[in-house]
């Protein structure tokens, strides 16, 4: 073994994350810590600056309810979610967090965000700041995540907070968590939190199947790619019930960078034509009768406006186009006949364009340019990307938690909000499931919750130190540094490092598993088509690459952390198979297609929960009934 340092450190609360749910998990339990004396501990992957899915910024905010204007209910909120997600939908969550989210985006304009006030074009004419949409605020984002990572760090202190520190493995003893355990990715250095309490908000998990991106493009994604299933795999190994891992998300982005589409649609009133010019959500709209009420629904659902572009695709109608030179002319078209005025129109949409971007995707900005597109002028390629997991966004994947007292109902309610099935481990943000569309603003709101209860749970409980027995530290620690022992051993076998019969590199395990994925369960390479021949098929050589797991070797620091998520990634794999081919329908089109199963079945809007046993090895797959405030 490696002569790695061994770090122990012990805390009241273990917060593992570092994104928009860890740092309100942070600055809402050390407000409340404080009170009570307590400890609480934050340890990162990256730097809480930059860490999680806001890192490059963010051109607005996805969830701001307004009621304190009168703008809309927490009510009419949590409909809208039920309906996007074709009725799968903890209503008790996603109420719990709506009618906290508006607190938090006023912290965030308190901070020093820069939130657009109400313009002369804005058609929401109620509230206070500029509206995107029904639900979304613009803003000047590029520092979002600065900002609100310096107040987190600020209510916890620097002594408290470990970054650049890879959690791999909960502790667990006696279905109680007892905290975790990792590496340093820049120094030799073994940590060993000990814990009463954590909570994981790890995001959700990039990368399970192939991307579109190749070549000198490789790896580049829509969903940050440093996501790597850390909180499903979290969660799961600690034996926690987990609720709709059949459920991914693809989104539908600008060709290639994966520059965002909300503000096209929602700002500029942009309309996506096939290549010959149709509205395919005007064209198809006849196929919307086949999905019931969910059909029916305003706003269309995010996978059934999927669907209908994907129609005209697989028509060879493509490539798909989103219309941005029509937009812009429109918007400015009330100016014509003043020529100075249309032209500063114009100079002022074309500039908040690119700053669309250059906010969040900068990539897509070096697209356009290298494409020579100028967005006033000239149409650009749309396309669905490769799937992700993400609870906080239009998916729903993650840890099934508990409500709130005074709204869940006692099916939906075992103690404290937002713990899991395992005594003492709360999730949150992308970590907890069945509440989509959080985003960044209720992500952070649902770690306030989370932190909050979390300290509560302390403050009631007075919970003893749990033991962590030291024979069980050292067989993780010797655990997660193999690859690095591995690859010292049979270095030397072959003149090649990359050609080994001993080993599989961690890029290699990496393209193993998104082939097989893509091609078994329903990524973009089959046209998100899967069947249950197809899924066993899948499961079959998926677990042949677990087998395969066990002899990945790592040079370095870097590729040990590469080798774990790539774990991490294969048990979120696992899930997703064995759920999607538990579901015997296709309740997501535009998401995925079960072939043998095309159509969406009334007895089938229920909950797919599973959960693995960590005494047994064992799977277990059932339905949880949907019960609606």
């Amino acid at each position: 073994m490696p002569n790695f340092e061994t770090v122990e450190v012990t805390t009241d609360l273990l917060i593992v994350g570092g994104g928009m749910a860890a740092c309100g998990a942070a600055v809402e339990a050390a407000h409340w810590a404080k009170k009570h004396g307590l400890k609480v501990t934050l340890v990162d992957k990256a730097a809480m600056d930059r860490s999680g899915a806001v890192a490059q910024g963010l051109s607005a905010i996805n969830l701001y309810v307004g009621l304190r204007d009168n703008e809309n209910t927490v009510m009419d909120y949590v409909e809208y979610v039920r309906n996007d997600l074709m009725g799968i939908a903890r209503d008790d969550l996603v109420y719990n967090i709506a009618r906290h989210v508006d607190s938090t985006v006023h912290l965030f304009e308190k901070w020093g965000l820069p939130i657009w006030p109400k313009g002369e074009d804005d058609p929401f004419r109620i509230g206070p700041y500029q509206r995107g949409g029904r639900w979304q605020v613009m803003i000047n984002g590029e520092s979002y995540k600065i900002i609100v990572a310096e107040a987190a760090k600020n209510a916890l202190g620097k002594d408290n907070i470990y970054e650049r520190v890879f959690i791999v493995e909960p502790i667990v003893e006696n279905n109680r968590i007892a905290g975790a355990v990792g590496f340093s990715v820049r120094e030799e250095k073994f940590y060993v939190f000990r814990a009463k309490a954590v909570l994981c908000a790890m995001g959700g998990c990039v990368g399970v199947f192939r991307p579109r991106s190749s070549g000198e493009g490789l790896g580049r994604s829509w969903y940050p790619p440093f996501s790597t299933g850390s909180s499903a795999y979290f969660t799961i190994k600690a034996g926690a019930e987990m609720t709709c891992q059949e459920v991914r998300f693809i989104p539908v982005r600008f060709k290639d960078a994966y520059g965002p589409v909300g503000a096209w649609f929602l700002l500029f009133k942009s309309v996506a034509t096939n290549a010959f010019g149709e509205n395919y959500m005007v064209t198809n709209a006849a196929e919307l009768e086949k999905w019931g009420k969910y059909g029916k629904v305003k706003p269309i659902p995010a996978n059934l406006r999927n669907y209908l572009g994907m129609i005209d695709v697989s028509a060879g109608k493509g490539p798909i186009y989103m219309q941005t030179a029509d937009a812009i002319k429109r918007l400015a078209a009330k100016y014509e006949g003043d020529e100075k005025a249309f032209k500063k129109k114009m100079k002022h949409l074309h500039d908040e364009a690119w700053e669309d971007f250059l906010d969040m995707t900068i990539s897509q900005a070096l697209l356009w340019a290298a494409c020579n597109i100028n967005p006033e002028e000239k149409e650009s390629e749309i396309a669905a990307a490769e799937p992700y997991f993400i609870g906080s966004h239009s998916g729903a994947s993650g840890a099934w938690v508990s409500g709130p007292d005074d709204v869940a109902p006692p099916e939906y309610f075992w103690g404290y909000p937002n713990l899991t099935t395992v005594d003492g481990l709360f999730a949150a943000g992308d970590a907890s499931g069945a509440s989509s569309h959080k985003f960044s603003s209720g992500s952070h709101a649902e770690g306030r919750i989370a932190g909050k209860a979390a300290c509560k749970y302390l403050v009631d409980k007075n919970p003893d130190l749990p033991n962590v027995d030291p024979a069980v530290v050292e067989a993780l620690k010797a655990k997660i540094l193999a690859p690095l022992d591995r690859f010292q051993e049979f270095k030397d076998f072959t003149t090649a490092p990359e050609v080994n019969p001993n080993y599989i590199l961690p890029k290699q395990y990496k393209h193993r598993i998104q082939k097989l994925m893509d091609e078994y369960a329903g990524g973009w390479g089959s046209n998100f088509t899967t069947s249950k021949m197809l899924l066993e098929k899948g499961m079959e050589y998926l677990q042949m690459l677990k087998e395969d797991s066990e002899k990945l070797a790592a040079r370095d620091l870097n590729e040990l952390m590469r080798c774990w998520e790539n774990i991490h990634r294969t048990w979120v794999a696992e899930s997703h198979i064995r759920t999607i081919l538990f579901r015997e329908e296709t309740r997501w089109p535009g998401y995925y297609f079960r072939a043998d199963f095309p159509n969406m079945d009334d007895n089938w809007e229920v909950f797919v929960n599973c959960k693995w046993d960590p005494n047994t090895g064992e799977w277990e797959v059932f339905k949880r009934d949907i019960i609606r405030l």
